[in-house]
């Protein structure tokens, strides 16, 4: 039942992405870091208009695994009315890595489709950029299931 309702809001997402053309980022590039359920290191650029792509660099340990990613995102933006610099965005992307047994001391290729919700801050008088937002996944590899645990804080430079 999870799997299917978490296929079913993806599809949704990408359907209001290919719909939505609104310009509401402050910013074309921005770089930092991404702090939570997997830190790492995190970079935004403009498609133009609405529409921005987000590489993350991550590692993540926990129970008696290690993983390291590498996800691509592709998000739509959309300004809060009443709150300058302030939007929320969605979007779809997919993750690549690579995930360590501790245990069993071998590694296994990590794939997976992921989402993105979130809420994004531009500072309008500083090159500072903020964002809070909820990544989950459908793990394809090495086993498939659904990750709800992605939530970060990004803090970037802005150019």
């Amino acid at each position: 039942m999870k799997k299917i309702f978490t296929i079913l809001s993806l599809v949704f997402i990408t359907t209001l992405c290919l719909h939505s053309t609104s310009n509401a980022q402050d910013y074309k590039n921005a770089i930092g870091g991404r702090f939570g359920t997997a830190n790492g290191v995190t970079f935004k650029t403009s498609l133009g208009g609405n529409k921005m792509i987000d590489i993350i660099a991550n590692f993540r340990s926990h129970n008696d695994m290690d993983y390291f990613r590498l996800t691509g995102l592709y998000e739509i933006y959309n300004p809060i009315a009443g709150a300058p610099g302030l939007n929320w965005y969605y979007g779809i992307g997919g993750t690549i890595g690579s995930v360590n047994h501790k245990h069993w001391d071998n590694n296994d290729l990590y794939l997976s489709l992921d989402g993105v919700l979130g809420l994004d801050y531009k500072i309008r008088t500083a090159p500072i950029n903020f964002s809070l937002d909820w990544k989950p996944a459908i793990e394809l590899a090495p086993d498939t299931e659904f990750d709800g645990a992605g939530l970060g804080l990004s803090v970037r430079f802005t150019f």
